[in-house]
């Protein structure tokens, strides 16, 4: 008989809300950029542009209140 009790959790392979969460504001992002360059609207672009910071933000603290992949030790 195998002890489980120090097994180590399973690999989501990033499927987790935190990774969910970062690329979809970075699509959101990019498309936003995306519209901005094609209707030249230098503003738009730049809104768009940074939701990128922003989705990283958001990952980070999804991670930190645990809704991410977990770190091996």
């Amino acid at each position: 008989m195998t002890d489980t009790s120090h097994a180590e959790p399973r690999s989501h392979h990033g499927n987790t809300p935190a990774a969910w969460a970062v690329v979809v504001l970075i699509i959101i992002g990019s498309t936003v950029a995306t519209l901005g360059v094609v209707l030249g609207d230098w503003i738009v672009f730049a809104i768009g542009v940074a939701l990128v910071p922003v989705a990283l933000i958001v990952g980070k603290a999804m991670q930190a209140a645990g809704l991410g992949q977990y770190r091996r030790p």
